[in-house]
């Protein structure tokens, strides 16, 4: 993705490639973030190892992630995760988080919708994403995008105070879901 500036509600925010230089930041922007808005991810973001992992798959291609930033901060990001080596290479799962400051702002929607756009860019043909059940706001997003339900694993995350959440998994047809977005007039920013 190239550089991109969106004004939001007064506020210019650039979207970019997340690249190695944005380590130190993406790492203050994961600690600001409640814990429980992260309990959706495979890894703990907050360590400089995952960082580091994280930007290695973005280099080998394997992760594509955009990052909103603000002034010198991280206040958005998104992952289109895909294993082109697996049993599942038409598979991505994607991943949006969003300072707790920056929501309401629109922000969680044009990252969401740059990364269908890089869904459909690397021609996936489904997408999954997943989230604590009680994160209403963004499972309406999701499935304004055509995600639905498919899964939910009980229990299946823990946080660092020993309770357990469930996750939902929400998984999307790409090209059904991008035919019905054009038939509305609705676009999806490629990344």
């Amino acid at each position: 993705m190239s550089e991109t500036t969106v004004r939001l509600k007064d506020r210019d925010i650039q979207l970019r490639a997340f690249a190695p230089g944005d380590a130190a930041a993406m790492l203050a922007f994961a600690r600001s973030l409640p814990e429980h808005d992260l309990l959706f991810l495979s890894r703990d973001i907050t360590h400089p190892k995952v960082v580091a992992a994280w930007l290695a798959q973005v280099a080998d291609g394997q992760i594509h992630s955009v990052v909103a930033v603000e002034g010198d901060a991280i206040i958005g990001c998104t992952a289109v995760v895909r294993d082109e080596l697996g049993w599942s290479p038409h598979v991505g799962e994607m991943r949006v988080l969003l300072a707790v400051a920056a929501r309401g702002s629109g922000l969680g929607r044009v990252l969401a919708q740059a990364a269908f756009g890089t869904a459909i860019s690397l021609g996936l043909e489904k997408l999954t994403a997943q989230m604590t059940i009680d994160q209403a706001g963004a499972i309406g997003l999701f499935e304004e995008l055509g995600f639905r339900g498919e899964a939910l694993l009980k229990d299946h995350v823990r946080g660092r105070d020993g309770r357990t959440y469930d996750i939902a998994v929400l998984s999307c047809d790409v090209a059904r879901a991008a035919s019905q977005r054009a038939a509305l007039g609705l676009t999806d920013g490629a990344a």
